[in-house]
């Protein structure tokens, strides 16, 4: 029974072994792939700063370092966020690296003292002679027979202690070394991440310097420069051809009102036409406003973030400037449905990170005309 047991407690200390390593593997993709993103925005944030410098300080090259110097502080705000998310899965990874480790240092000293007694018993019976006693006190051959069968079971269970011993050890020196490592990597990233702080607060400076030097009309120009930038990349006509016999959210029409902002939480800044510039909080998740079915994902090769296009029948609303998405294009999706997150931009006015999101909706006919206003009116 006893040899069961310890047999037992060997197969579970296998299984939670496994069950770490999987664990493990996981969290090391994620935190590699989180690694990749790191470095390709340290990589483009190096080109712009490499450009930057190659350009002159007069007014005709101006409006273009302002425009760079606008890309590089969202582009390092996304630095930031992909810190502050490397951040959270090594310290995820920590805690349950130490967690495990505490387990396993406690399964071990457990073992150790279970072996400890086994060895000590086994001593006081050999110095008291008590194993020939115990074979020669036996009734008949058979039953020494059966003695010697348990002694030999005993000794192997002190062999079964040993190498469960041995593997305990193991266990927790590799997860020590592991949550060292960790530790490690998440002091790295903070300090990446403080400094990455600092850079920002100057390249703001920068920019707002540099905007004071342009004239009123100017700054207009670019401000205009920068919004078509930012506007949708795909041609809304090419994707009217999508929604032809699309059925999903086919009850909406231009009539369609009393819906609820696309922002959770956000406030609209500004209508233009079909448009609005909606902003919100930090992560806020960006919704459906109806029923529909997704046609296309775009990424902004400007903002390096998200565009989403919704199909409502044969109607359009599109979705800018979100910086992940959880829905993929052909999915079908619900009225209020989350389709993503709220992404950063930069205020021309006042150089500072906030985040918004450009909304639009279109008509199956370019010469009929919609109000975004008119959808979220109560």
């Amino acid at each position: 029974m006893g040899r069961r047991f310890i047999l037992k407690a060997l197969l579970a200390v296998m299984g939670v072994a496994a069950i770490f390593t999987c664990q493990a593997q996981s969290n090391d993709k994620k935190i590699a792939e989180q690694r990749r993103v790191i470095a390709n925005l340290e990589k483009k944030i190096a080109e712009d700063e490499r450009r930057i410098k190659q350009l002159k300080d007069n007014k005709s090259s101006t409006q273009e370092r302002v425009r760079l110097l606008t890309r590089q502080i969202s582009t390092r705000n996304d630095l930031l966020e992909a810190n502050r998310r490397q951040m959270g899965l090594l310290d995820r990874e920590i805690a349950r690296t130490d967690s495990t480790a505490r387990a396993l240092s406690s399964d071990l000293a457990r073992e150790k003292e279970r072996y400890g007694e086994t060895v000590r018993e086994s001593y006081r019976n050999y110095r008291h002679g008590n194993y020939l006693t115990y074979l020669f006190s036996s009734g008949d051959f058979l039953d020494m027979s059966r003695r010697i069968v348990l002694l030999r079971e005993a000794a192997a269970k002190r062999s079964e202690r040993i190498e469960r011993i041995r593997s305990l050890s193991d266990e927790v020196s590799q997860t020590l070394d592991t949550l060292t490592r960790r530790q490690a990597s998440l002091d790295s990233v903070k300090r990446n991440l403080s400094d990455q702080k600092q850079r920002l607060q100057r390249d703001a400076q920068t920019a707002r310097n540099t905007v004071r030097k342009l004239s009123s009309q100017e700054q207009q120009t670019l401000r205009n420069k920068l919004a078509r930038e930012e506007q949708l990349s795909v041609a809304i006509n090419e994707l009217r051809k999508l929604t032809r016999g699309n059925k999903e959210g086919a009850s909406f029409s231009r009539k369609t009102s009393n819906l609820r902002l696309p922002v959770v939480g956000g406030t609209v800044r500004r209508y233009k036409g079909n448009m609005a510039e909606i902003v919100g909080g930090k992560w806020a998740a960006i919704i459906s406003i109806y029923e529909g079915k997704v046609l296309e994902i775009k990424r902004n090769r400007i903002t390096n973030k998200y565009d989403v296009y919704i199909a409502h029948g044969q109607y359009i609303s599109s979705y800018a400037n979100l910086s992940d998405v959880d829905v993929a294009k052909g999915d079908k999706v619900a009225r209020n449905q989350r389709i993503g997150t709220i992404g950063s931009s930069v205020n021309l006015t006042t150089m500072e990170m906030e985040y918004k999101l450009v909304f639009g909706i279109y008509a199956p006919t370019p010469n009929v005309k919609l109000k975004a206003s008119d959808c979220f009116k109560k």
